[in-house]
């Protein structure tokens, strides 16, 4: 294992990463708020550390191999968002302890969106633009812009983007260098940012709102400056204008690049995952809007579709805005929306939960053990669209899906183990391991009364949701630190 090296990439993303810290010192000094000390101190305190983990390390330039990748991604993740809980740490109003502001960091960085905070409206807007920016650094994955600039630091990335990219299938490059390809998906990124920012904007929020709900948005986030999230604006432009961008967030961005680099939609229409996926979000909503108007839940038609619309997307793509308490609708609709966050987003997207192709796969692989039943003879391939896939493959969707499904169960008998009642345990455990946010029971508004080893419980959820299980899974096992 290259660890001076791993200590020489840590030291020098850490101390890059100080430099997040200056945009909220800057909205502090705009807006005279008085929120910009903590910030100052989280920036040199970085700077210091990385500077000084980088330069005893500076000449150890090994090539990476997998496991020292893999390494990487999970130590990036923890450790920067421990940085990014200083500033939390150092606020004077609200105080927040140790524990609480781990968690708000990781919940940010990992773009789950639950929060501890009970009073977002009253902030320093230093603050709030804080929560918003971590949601969308973390939105992309932090590890896909360090591999843009890793050949600069003199290491390749692709291990590191293998650990990283969600799917599975991880080895296609949609560009012939590792480097290009982060380049391009951070266009991406930030060109949707940039829409979606003018279309809240022109929608009727203020800039300031626009842009710190555009960060949470296209990150699939839900973070917002306000209690009651996008419901604050009580606007039905603003809910659609929030639904077409976590749509478009949700699918796979590998579309969106070979849509824009061949100038062409078809890529799209050909993919099976996206009209899965689409296929899910339209029976979500027609059944959201077929119990709220039978239950006469809302005065008209056109609110109870606006909210059956948005918050079967909302939830589905494990952004968790609200928009109305969707914990208080009738009958099963709330705990629907929480087993549809399982699902999640497509794969390479910035939503959490299982990923919609691999839901594809197992169900496409119970069928085919269906059919060998009847025809034992018979020999059958799963096909995704019109490509039949390795045997490989579809073992590792199954060996996913295990390990996904243990690590719930541990985690969440181990939250009823804290004294939590059985639905807030399910509803928190599912909203932090999906990246969703929001859950049921104690935690439908925040989870500011969860206990301390709760909370510690939730953040280790939020790292094996954010990883996508193995790339964390992976460091627990004996044979990963043989040499």
């Amino acid at each position: 294992m290259q660890y001076r090296t791993i200590i020489r990439i840590l030291g020098l993303l850490v101390a890059l990463f100080s430099v997040t810290m200056l945009p909220p010192a800057l909205v502090s000094v705009i807006y005279g708020d008085g929120g910009g000390l903590p910030f100052l101190l989280a920036f040199f305190l970085c700077l210091i550390t990385g500077l000084l983990s980088w330069y005893p390390n500076r000449r150890h330039r090994s090539e990476l191999r997998a496991k020292e990748g893999f390494l990487i991604v999970a130590l990036f993740w923890t450790v920067l968002a421990s940085f990014a809980s200083l500033p939390f740490i150092f606020l004077e109003q609200p105080e927040l302890s140790v524990t609480d502001s781990f968690f708000e960091a990781f919940s940010g960085l990992t773009t789950t969106g639950a929060t501890v905070i009970d009073g977002i409206d009253y902030l320093p807007r230093a603050v709030q633009f804080y929560r918003q920016q971590l949601q969308w650094l973390g939105g992309m994955g932090i590890i896909v812009l360090a591999v843009a600039i890793l050949p600069i630091l003199g290491v390749g990335g692709m291990q590191l983007y293998r650990a990283e990219i969600p799917g599975p299938v991880k080895d296609s490059k949609m560009t012939p260098r590792i480097a290009d390809t982060a380049k391009h998906l951070w266009y991406i990124y930030l060109v949707l940012t940039l829409a979606c920012m003018f279309a809240y904007w022109l929608a009727g929020m203020s800039w300031f709102d626009a842009i710190c709900h555009a960060f949470s948005t296209v990150a699939i986030g839900g973070f917002s400056n306000y209690d009651a999230s996008i419901g604050h604006f009580d606007s039905s432009l603003i809910n659609a204008i929030c639904v077409v961008f976590l749509w478009i967030s949700a699918l796979n961005f590998a579309l969106h690049f070979h849509a824009v680099n061949n100038r062409s939609i078809k890529a799209y229409w050909r993919d099976p995952e996206l009209r899965a996926f689409f296929a899910i979000q339209l029976v979500l909503v027609l059944v959201c809007f077929a119990v709220l108007t039978a239950h006469q839940w809302y005065a008209d038609v056109e609110t109870a579709f606006d909210q059956a619309l948005f918050h079967a997307v909302s939830i589905s793509t494990t952004a968790g805005f609200a928009a109305d308490s969707f914990a208080d609708w009738p009958v099963f609709l709330p705990i629907m929306l929480i087993f549809a966050s399982f699902i999640g987003g497509c794969a390479s997207s910035t939503g959490g939960g299982l990923k919609v192709v691999r839901v594809i796969l197992l169900f496409l692989q119970g069928k085919r053990e269906v059919d060998r039943l009847v025809h034992p003879k018979a020999v059958y391939s799963v096909k995704l669209g019109n490509r039949a896939l390795p045997d490989r493959v579809v073992e590792a969707v199954w060996g996913f899906f295990s390990a996904y499904a243990l690590i719930f169960i541990i985690i969440m008998i181990a939250m009823v183990a804290t004294g939590m009642d059985n639905l807030t345990a399910f509803t928190a455990t599912a909203a932090c391991l999906n990246n969703l946010g929001p859950g049921l029971g104690a935690v439908a508004a925040n989870f500011a009364d969860v206990t301390s080893v709760g909370k510690w419980l939730l953040v280790l959820a939020m790292l094996f949701g954010r990883l996508e299980v193995f790339s964390l899974l992976v460091l627990f096992s004996p044979t990963f630190w043989r040499s």
